[in-house]
């Protein structure tokens, strides 16, 4: 597979990040080197894996996940680094041979495409979650991280932003084949599909599609129960300061989308989505 350089055109000169490009998907430049051995990793039964596109709702995934699979109480959830017992794979830290070695269960996240996780992951090993998120609000998310990031330095307009998003020109490659890829395996045995608005609309559903499938054995009660707690979890979620700009919630791009930025979205979604039969809300 190749590997490249990509610029980042139409960004202000202060933004000179370059993306590490591998098979023709931008990806961060810590990819580079690695991407043979993530193919590689050695997967167990026991495994547990969230993966999303950046910005499609996974610390607040990760909590439900943690609570749901350990059985853990949300007060304790809200006091733990989660981040910590649940790595990212492709990240810098703690880095692959020491995700490798880590005890059973494994809890492990990535925003890696479909086709670049895991070759045993294609072969139906490990429980792989997946959530999307309806891409308007997503891009606002992506944006707002991307400004806040002193790394990134990004000073460029939303519109500008929004472009790259719909021309497929932000790390971690394309929003649009990155869920599609995983939808067209939604009834793979080892995947869980799940949508992010949906732990606002209908979170009783959403866990207990989450409890079966990761074997989590519950009468109705303990069930109700549960819900109560992830309900708990997204409220203490949606009030931290981390999600003070956003909040998380369903149909905040209608701040800051004008009427022609959504006609054009609109018809760049149709193009790339149409027919996919994936629906998304975008509002609630």
């Amino acid at each position: 597979m190749a590997e490249s350089e990509a610029e980042t055109p139409s960004t202000p000169i202060e933004f000179e990040s370059k993306y590490f490009e591998f098979d023709g998907v931008r990806l961060p430049p810590f990819c580079r080197g690695k991407m043979e051995e993530i193919a590689n990793f050695s997967l167990r039964s026991s495994d547990i894996w969230i993966v999303t596109y950046p910005k499609s709702g996974t610390s607040l995934l990760q909590e439900v996940v943690y609570l749901v699979s350990q059985g853990a109480d949300p007060d304790e959830i809200g006091l733990m680094n989660i981040d910590e017992q649940l790595p990212v794979l492709e990240y810098p830290q703690p880095g692959l041979d020491i995700i490798q070695e880590l005890t059973s269960p494994r809890l492990i996240k990535s925003h890696l495409p479909y086709r670049f996780l895991p070759t045993a992951m294609h072969n139906g090993e490990a429980k792989v979650i997946y959530m999307a998120r309806n891409p308007k609000d997503l891009v606002v998310s992506y944006y707002q991280f991307h400004r806040s990031l002193r790394t990134m330095s990004y000073r460029g307009t939303f519109q500008e932003f929004c472009r790259r998003f719909m021309n497929d020109k932000l790390g971690y490659g394309s929003w649009f084949e990155h869920v599609q890829e995983f939808w067209e395996h939604r009834t793979d045995s080892n995947i869980l599909f799940l949508k992010y608005e949906d732990m606002y609309k209908d979170l009783g559903t959403l866990v207990e599609h989450l409890a079966r499938f990761l074997g989590v054995s519950c009468d109705k009660a303990q069930l109700e129960g549960m819900v109560e707690s992830c309900n708990q979890l997204i409220e203490q979620c949606c009030n931290s300061e981390a999600l003070s700009i956003c909040r998380g919630r369903v149909g905040l791009w209608k701040d800051i989308f004008t009427v022609s930025m959504n006609d054009k979205f609109d018809t760049v979604y149709r193009q790339k989505m149409g027919k996919s039969g994936l629906t998304f809300d975008f509002c609630l």
